[in-house]
């Protein structure tokens, strides 16, 4: 390339260091020379003239055009022997890649490459030499069509965009190659627009708050996260698995005021430091705990709009997922009970499980001083402004919220926190009879109950076969009842005497409860029904005993054994006095017992008399 470049120089340099080369005269006269004295054409010299002079008038002006070689992006035939250039190390000439060559490279392409399997182009080269010698057994291994050759082929044929989406499956297309539009910021219209609730189990592993020694495991956190600001509303920190148990504990948190929280936590904070309290316009959450009819009621209530996700998008709710890295790397692995990989032990190492130090409260109080300090002052540096947001606008969550508020629509409204806790709480029909409403084969009672005379008996009674009742989980000393359909109206329906072993317990409870008392039974019944088989054959052995006895009897008239039933039972009762009459021996001595007199004893110990209880008037 350089001594093209010479050449050519060396050709044209006595006409581009003439002084006057712009003259014609001067011009041909030296063309003439250069002809007569290299043998060139003046069609070549002319050529290097002009690019030399178009080209910034240097030697480099004269190198060859290259670029243009090779017609890029045209498809070349190949007629006798195979393109390229020939080789140099690999033995053989190589195979003529011809229309059916392409076709074998094409079917191996599409059957093993643009598939989710995570095969490699090699691979399918591979596959692709098998069809290819079923066509030509004959061929040498060396004159096979190349990687290379097929590579150039599907770098020709196949668009990338085209490869990306069938060499992954749907859903990691979806998550993590597709391109993405536009923002999150751009669908909401300021404070409360939108929140986003997701879950994850933490990377640390705690200890018991009331016996340390005890490792309780990895807790589960709810984040509950405002799009426009970025501040954290509410989180739920404990051992409930991701359900709507937990999650309407982080949703109730975040539409609640969390001063009294943060007290109980060793936090002292203004309603000014957390301002997030409010009801907001939509939920974005999972196709899980939200999805469902128990959430329906905040929907249709506090005109509250539940948005789900498609299914494996976690990218579609983008800044809660990001937030639990966030918030995790403010404390890390520098935390005793750190989750740093498996738990198989190197030689030499630890279980990183038994470094567990940090109690649940510990913990509690670690991830609230970590939101607190990302709420306040954290600096959003990727955070895609709006052109009518000021430049000397921090981006901070806390000073996102509260311009916000003052200049866009604010779509939180408030709500009583009593009426959003029922709202809140999981719901199911209660059955109802004279016991009272019956929810998990507990019953609760209430003085509406009384006063409508649903709990009393009889026919005549007229009750509803079931009711809508809401529960909290957590406390199973009460339930909510809802009367009307579609109102927020509810009654407060109090444990009964006939479930007082449910006092003081959780749902769980009940439900574990009740789960062994059933398997209880069940085994008892197997037992019953084994004993009651036995108990039915003796019956029928003693039957058959007894009318082969009777066979003698028949022959006496039907009326004469009627008129000898009161003789017979006279007799049969004077043995039966004989037989269980008791008459000890007489004994030659006895002596009295000592009389020991009792002290008056100062309480009353006679068992209690309930009789006013069982009997009193209920009303």
């Amino acid at each position: 390339m350089k001594a093209k470049r010479d050449s050519n120089y060396a050709l044209i340099k006595l006409l581009v260091d003439l002084p006057d080369f712009y003259d014609p005269e001067s011009r041909g006269a030296a063309i003439n020379t250069i002809l007569a004295s290299n043998g060139s054409t003046k069609q070549t010299l002319y050529r290097l003239a002009r690019r030399y002079w178009q080209r910034g008038q240097v030697p480099n002006a004269l190198l060859p055009d290259y670029k243009n070689s090779g017609g890029k992006g045209q498809r070349r035939l190949a007629k006798d022997k195979k393109l390229g250039r020939p080789r140099k190390y690999t033995p053989g000439v190589g195979a003529k890649v011809d229309e059916f060559t392409e076709r074998l490279f094409r079917i191996a392409i599409d059957r093993y490459l643009l598939k989710d399997k995570g095969h490699s182009f090699p691979y399918a080269h591979r596959r692709f030499e098998n069809m290819y010698l079923n066509y030509f057994p004959d061929t040498p291994s060396e004159e096979l069509p190349s990687n290379w050759q097929m590579m150039h082929f599907y770098k020709r044929e196949y668009r990338q965009a085209e490869t990306l989406r069938k060499r992954v499956s749907a859903i990691e297309y979806n998550k993590d190659v597709r391109p993405l539009r536009g923002t999150a910021n751009t669908q909401v219209l300021g404070p409360g627009s939108r929140y986003e609730i997701d879950a994850t189990i933490a990377d640390i592993y705690l200890v018991s708050d009331s016996e340390r020694g005890n490792i309780v495991g990895r807790p589960v956190v709810y984040m509950v996260i405002d799009v426009f600001s970025r501040m954290v509303a509410g989180f739920y920190i404990g051992f409930e698995t991701p359900s709507y148990a937990a999650a309407i504990q982080a949703l109730f948190m975040a539409v609640t005021d969390k001063t009294s929280y943060c007290r109980e936590m060793e936090f002292d904070v203004d309603i000014n430091d957390w301002p997030s309290v409010g009801v907001p316009d939509a939920v974005l959450a999972d196709r899980g705990e939200l999805l469902g009819h128990q959430i329906e009621n905040l929907e249709s209530n506090f005109s509250v709009r539940i948005e789900n996700t498609p299914p494996y998008r976690g990218d579609a709710k983008g800044i809660v997922e990001r937030n639990f890295k966030t918030i995790q790397s403010s404390f890390g692995p520098f935390v005793p009970g750190h989750v740093s990989g498996t738990t198989v032990k190197k030689r030499g190492g630890k279980d990183y499980r038994l470094d567990a130090k940090l109690s649940v409260r510990d913990f509690s109080q670690i991830i609230l001083s970590s939101v607190l300090c990302h709420n306040q002052y954290a600096v959003l540096e990727k955070y895609d402004r709006d052109a009518d947001m000021p430049t000397d606008l921090p981006a901070t969550p806390i000073h996102l919220w509260n311009w916000g508020l003052q200049h866009r629509t604010g779509r939180l409204h408030q709500a009583d926190p009593d009426a959003l806790r029922i709202a809140l709480l999981p719901r199911k029909k209660a059955t109802l009879s004279e016991l009272g409403a019956c929810l998990f084969g507990v019953y609760y009672t209430s003085t509406e109950f009384l006063r409508l005379g649903w709990t009393h008996r009889g026919r005549n009674v007229k009750r509803p076969a079931s009711i809508e009742a809401a529960y909290d989980p957590l406390v199973a000393d009460r339930i909510y009842l809802f009367p009307e359909r579609g109102s927020n109206k509810y009654w407060v329906c109090n444990l009964s005497e006939r479930s007082r072993e449910f006092r003081g317990c959780s749902f769980w409870d009940v439900w574990q409860a009740r789960d062994e008392q059933k398997k209880t039974s069940a085994t008892a019944k197997v037992q019953l029904k084994t004993k009651k088989r036995q108990h039915e054959e003796f019956v029928i052995e003693k039957i058959s005993h007894a009318e082969k006895s009777a066979s003698d009897t028949a022959a006496e008239p039907k009326v004469q054994r009627i008129r000898a039933i009161n003789e017979n039972k006279r007799h049969e009762k004077a043995r039966e006095r004989a037989r269980k009459a008791h008459r000890p021996e007489a004994e030659s001595e006895r002596k009295s017992g000592e009389i020991v007199h009792l002290a008056q004893p100062e309480t009353d110990l006679d068992y209690p008399d309930f009789i006013d209880e069982l009997f009193e008037d209920d009303d």
